[in-house]
């Protein structure tokens, strides 16, 4: 969206947890589960989704991959995006268990980030990161918020579900457009 309209729109990222910290999920159901993203695969080209296999275990939960993502915003904001989608490849593309910290940590060194400051700053901020991801987390679902990915344009129209990039497009000129007319 940012290639698209520049500056005339903001993007503030914010965390939802699809899975609180938890048991390994049952890796059978899991795949089971994972078969679905061909579908994702099939609605936007770009992304390269592969259903769970090989050793590593299903993630335990989302928090873990939330807050390496803030840490890395925090300490390197112009490799913020690089590690958005690096987690994301991790996990649809990689099959990596991105609630391990071994594997955050690894993330963190793919990006060209220092892994040693990460892991001392993960010590002092971890807490008050973990808060901040559970706040988030709350006011979304205060908001009505269900689904992963939720867009929320304008701070009024919630569009829920993964969408084709045309479809925020559309809805983000038809805003432009109205904020012009008024």
């Amino acid at each position: 969206m940012k290639n698209h309209f520049g500056d005339k729109v903001y993007i503030s990222w914010k965390s939802f947890l699809l899975k609180q910290a938890g048991d390994t999920p049952d890796r059978a159901k899991f795949v089971r589960y994972s078969q679905g993203w061909e579908s994702i695969h099939n609605q936007e080209k770009r992304t390269e989704f592969r259903p769970w296999e090989g050793d590593n275990d299903p993630p335990s939960g989302s928090l873990p991959a939330q807050i390496a993502h803030k840490l890395v915003s925090e300490l390197w904001p112009e490799k913020a995006m690089l590690m958005h989608y690096r987690l994301l490849e991790a996990y649809f593309s990689e099959n990596r268990t991105i609630s391990d910290w071994g594997v955050l940590t690894e993330l963190v060194s793919e990006i060209d980030a220092d892994s040693s400051e990460f892991l001392v700053m993960l010590n002092e901020r971890k807490n008050d990161l973990t808060n901040l991801v559970i706040k988030e987390h709350n006011e979304a679902v205060n908001q009505g918020v269900t689904a992963v990915p939720t867009v929320l344009i304008n701070h009024v129209l919630p569009v829920p579900g993964a969408q084709e990039s045309e479809t925020y497009i559309n809805w983000i000129e038809r805003i432009i457009e109205r904020e012009r007319s008024s």
